[in-house]
């Protein structure tokens, strides 16, 4: 770059950053630069011409006061003019205003991208230079579809200069990470892959970054690339220090580009042919070999560099995990770093073994370190070195050593971190789960687990011992021992009781021979506790309660005594007064058998995944296990959860269940309800009447008295047969591709349906979708209407209906099939069935596949079934309102969003969207009048969640405040989320 020049000073400059430092106030710092801008508004718009060097100086103090936090607005055109001046710094200073101050959207962009092509095409290196890293600091769209097209020809251009490939590799990758679709590489992608083979290390250093960039979006257009890394690695590798010479850092050759390569190699599997991948290997094997070498300086940079070539060489060889000399190799290097003095180096060793252990190969030599681990586990000071140190054990953990893990991972639970006790909780709790041979030890951990960590020991763990407690009978007398004798510790976590008051509840009369558990010890023992405990674990202890008087006769009277007294059946809580009533009354009305039958021992639960591996996998933990690995240790180790044994009874009560539906199984009467065929208007007619206040003209419904659909037709004889879930035609074939991806604009699609019921949901060229849904408390139906907007018939005419992940246990989904021919402009009916069984956040999924003239129709968007359809408005006084919203403090229950109005703040507009959510809208309740206040309850099958909603209106800023509070944290932040895109 030219050396500035002793005339290039700019002294007026100097002068006035002197004085901006020597003012004594902010106000004094104001007033010099309010002076300055005068004084260059008026020397731009006089009329002597300035010089080139005047107009940088000034364009250099208006950058200067831009940088201090002031606001620019003028001398935008004096820097563009300096783009066009023959003198390096006048051009740079030029480039440098535009590119901090200049936008995208400016109207001079027009003039800079001309300048910026006069210098591309200059051929002076300089310039050239200069207007690469403009086009890369500014980086928009705009100076993408100008200049995509031109860099590549730069770089790859025999008579370009070295700097200016360096630049135009990083000004196409930036431009490429901003706007992928307009840089498109075509016949310039072999040419730009042999810049590998480049004499100049710069010139490869910055190429391989934007290699490295196209082929994770590419791979098989830049697959050619390994050849040339593998090559050019092998060069540095096995190179002296003294090779390369001005690439070498601290005795260490090339080490940014040996990283890269490492780097670049990991999008790739291994090399197909033998004489690339024995190259690669001899590279790898030479890097573990120096690796073992004495330093040769002392110096942290030769370190850092040495190693950071290391871990990378063994990041590629976990990457292929196909050598297995070589993982055990990498193994044994890491386990030298574990008692390295030097903690990142610890911590990066122990997170690339955590991946390591889960290799075939390299497990057994991870184990042999296991001691080294538990060590580290204990005396580490840094916590972040801790975590890793349990992860790893966690990923090295087998039935060999699993009772050992467990006990270290228990006994380090005890003076833990907070902050990675809960994770700690769960990681345990798999273990002892997934390797348990004897359940005896099983329970053992998880009640110590209880002991040890209450306070962080998750429903879904305590749920998942009953769990398999319930499924083994042979382990639920001991299990019923054990919690008796730890429920007997003066102080008891409530997780504790909870497990305690479920298990004796079941199995107590497992024990009771022995006088010192006999029933009324183990009733005591429990009512103990009552007192100290939340409502929800009150009402579990009610529920072991009433099991007791099923179990033992003998205890009836003492129970009954405790239910009649006032505190529970006058309790204030409403859970715990009904139930208190209910089983008061149960136990003095029904007979011995009708009790028998009531209060039978809980059936087998189904086989499924492990809620708490679930758990764990939500926070992502380098160590965590996937599902097949359960699954394959299951296998191997016997159904964990009694499937096995239970079987058949299993089978028994599924099919009794089929047998005697649940009473709310048909609420929505499904089974009487027949397809419609509705007959086909004509095409100009498509869909006008079907969003009408009158509900579908087709199925001629019945109404109840609150307004609430009941069956669309009468019954027939094949109705039940024509149920089928996830809709779909059985009789003909249905086109076999798997279902289209949501379509880009799904998500916009569903939000315009957030605060209404009807509408067209979708419309294209060939296909319009109607929409109309009514709800009740947690019950919905919803008509879709497709309709053929062509002459041509849709043949094999079929829809899918489904609920991914987690929406399959929170919505309930039945759906009717569709008719498998749609004429040319004629429209056709399908009714489906919602149950809200929890919250959600997902939305069901609508897949549409049809054939149009011989060629395949595949579509999905996301159907518009939100947590808010499910709303019941509640009306409210001001003085219940606010003492309801105090009551909802915690700030897990409170979700607020400041945003910035997206429509007109029109206060019709805002009461009908806030009643079309489903809330009551409240008048006269906050003392500011210009705010709306909202109450409503949203009724699943499983529970009721309470939901109050406050909007506060900026019409000056143009903003909202919308604050939510619920008695559900999950439903505060998805009715949060939805809403601020409504206003």
């Amino acid at each position: 770059m030219p050396a500035v020049s002793k005339g290039d000073g700019m002294r007026g400059l100097a002068v006035f950053i002197s004085d901006i430092r020597n003012c004594k106030s902010k106000e004094a710092e104001i007033k010099r630069i309010n002076k300055e801008l005068a004084n260059i508004r008026s020397k731009f718009k006089g009329d002597k011409a300035l010089d080139g060097y005047s107009k940088k100086k000034y364009v250099c103090k208006l950058l200067f006061i831009f940088l201090l936090g002031h606001d620019i607005d003028f001398g935008h055109m004096e820097a563009v003019n300096l783009l066009s001046s023959n003198k390096y710094t006048e051009k740079q200073i030029g480039y440098l205003f535009i590119s901090v101050l200049v936008n995208s959207n400016s109207e001079l962009i027009r003039l800079i991208n001309n300048a910026i092509k006069n210098d591309l095409s200059s051929r002076n290196p300089t310039f050239m230079c200069l207007a690469l890293h403009c086009i890369a600091n500014v980086g928009s769209r705009e100076m993408a579809e100008a200049f995509a097209s031109e860099i590549p020809r730069i770089l790859v251009a025999g008579d370009t200069m070295d700097s200016v490939k360096q630049s135009a590799a990083l000004c196409l990758l930036r431009l490429y990470k901003t706007s992928p679709d307009l840089v498109l590489m075509g016949e310039w992608t072999s040419r730009v892959v042999h810049l590998l083979n480049d004499q100049h290390m710069g010139v490869v250093t910055a190429a391989i970054s934007l290699i490295t960039c196209l082929s994770q979006k590419n791979p098989d257009e830049f697959k050619t690339c390994v050849s040339l890394a593998v090559s050019r690695l092998s060069r540095i590798v096995s190179s002296a220090s003294t090779d390369l010479q001005d690439y070498t850092y601290y005795f260490v050759p090339a080490p940014w580009l040996s990283c890269k390569l490492l780097r670049l190699l990991q999008c790739y599997p291994p090399p197909e042919d033998g004489a690339v991948k024995g190259r690669l290997v001899e590279c790898l094997e030479t890097i573990l070999n120096k690796a073992q070498e004495p330093p040769k300086s002392k110096k942290v940079q030769h370190s850092n560099a040495k190693n950071a070539i290391l871990f990378e060489a063994i990041s590629l060889i976990i990457h292929y995990d196909s050598e297995p000399n070589l993982l055990v190799r990498a193994c044994n290097q890491l386990g030298q770093f574990l008692q390295h003095r030097e903690t990142n180096l610890r911590y990066l060793a122990l997170e690339s073994m955590c991946t390591l252990a889960s290799s075939e190969f390299s497990h057994e030599a991870v184990k042999t370190h296991i001691e080294t681990v538990i060590n580290a586990l204990k005396t580490e000071r840094d916590v972040s070195v801790r975590q890793r140190a349990a992860d790893l054990l966690y990923a090295m953990c087998d039935r060999s050593n699993a009772k050992q893990i467990v006990a270290e991972m228990l006994s380090y639970l005890e003076t833990a971190d907070y902050s990675i006790r809960e994770e700690m909780v769960l990681k345990v709790a798999i273990l002892a789960e997934k390797y348990a041979v004897d359940y005896s030890w099983y329970v053992d951990t998880i009640l110590n687990l209880i002991r040890i960590a209450g306070d962080y020991v998750s429903e879904e763990v305590w749920y998942r011992v009953i769990q398999i407690v319930i499924n083994r009978d042979d382990v639920q007398g001991y299990a019923a021992k054990t919690v008796f004798e730890a429920l007997q510790a003066p102080a008891c976590h409530e997780n504790m009781v909870k497990v305690g008051g479920y298990i004796l509840g079941e199995f107590g009369n497992l024990i009771a021979g022995d006088p010192r558990s006999s029933p009324l010890v183990q009733f005591n023992l429990l009512h103990s506790k009552f007192h100290l405990c939340s409502v929800p674990t009150r009402a579990l202890l009610l529920s072991a309660y009433i099991k007791f008087i099923n179990l033992f006769p003998e205890t009836k009277a003492t129970i009954q005594e405790v239910l009649r007294c006032d505190s529970q059946i006058r309790n204030s809580d409403v859970e715990l007064q009904q139930r208190a009533v209910e089983y008061l009354k149960l136990s003095s009305i029904a007979s011995t058998d009708v009790l028998a039958t009531v209060l039978e021992e809980m059936p087998p639960f189904p086989e499924r995944e492990s809620s708490i591996l679930a758990k764990l996998k939500k926070k992502k933990g380098p160590g965590a296990v996937s599902v097949t690995e359960l699954e394959d240790s299951k296998r191997e180790g016997g159904e964990l959860n009694g499937g096995g044994d239970r079987g058949q009874d299993t089978a028994t009560m599924a099919a009794s269940n089929a047998s005697t539906p649940s009473p709310s199984a048909d609420l929505l009467g499904i089974r009487s309800a027949a397809p419609i065929g509705a007959a086909p208007p004509s095409a100009g007619s498509l869909l006008v009447d079907v969003f009408s206040e009158a509900g579908p003209a087709a199925p001629s419904a019945a109404v109840n008295d609150d307004g609430f659909l009941r069956d669309l037709e009468q019954p027939t004889e094949t109705s039940d047969s024509l149920l089928v879930e996830g809709s779909g035609d059985l009789d003909s074939a249905p086109p076999s591709e798997d279902p289209a991806p949501p379509l880009s604009e799904a998500d916009d699609l569903l939000n315009k349906f957030v605060c209404k019921n009807n509408g067209v949901l979708f419309e294209n060229q060939l296909l319009q979708i109607g929409i109309k849904s009514e709800y009740r408390q947690n019950l919905g139906r919803m008509y879709l209407f497709y309709g053929n907007k062509t002459s041509v018939q849709f043949a094999s005419f079929t829809t899918t209906v489904s609920c991914p992940g987690e929406l399959q246990s929170q919505l309930n989904v039945q759906t009717k099939p569709v008719e498998p021919l749609v004429e040319g402009g004629a429209q056709i009916q399908q009714v489906l069935n919602i149950e809200c069984l929890t919250d959600f956040s997902d939305a069901p999924l609508l897949n549409i596949k049809f054939r149009y003239g011989g060629a395949l129709q595949n579509l999905t968007l996301k159907l518009p079934v939100t947590i808010n359809k499910f709303f019941q408005p509640t009306e409210m006084t001001s003085h219940d309102f606010f003492q309801r919203w105090k009551q909802l403090s915690q700030p897990q229950q409170e979700a607020q969003k400041i945003f910035k109005a997206n429509n007109s703040m029109d206060t019709e507009v805002l009461k009908a969207k806030l009643l079309g959510l489903g809330t009551a809208l409240l008048d006269n309740v906050d003392p500011n009048p210009e705010n709306y206040v909202c109450a409503g309850v949203i009724q699943t099958k499983s529970q009721q969640v309470g939901c109050l909603l406050r909007l506060e209106p900026n019409a000056q800023a143009q903003m909202y405040r919308l604050t939510l509070r619920c008695s559900k944290d999950s439903v505060s932040r998805r009715l949060c989320e939805l809403l601020a895109e409504q206003f």
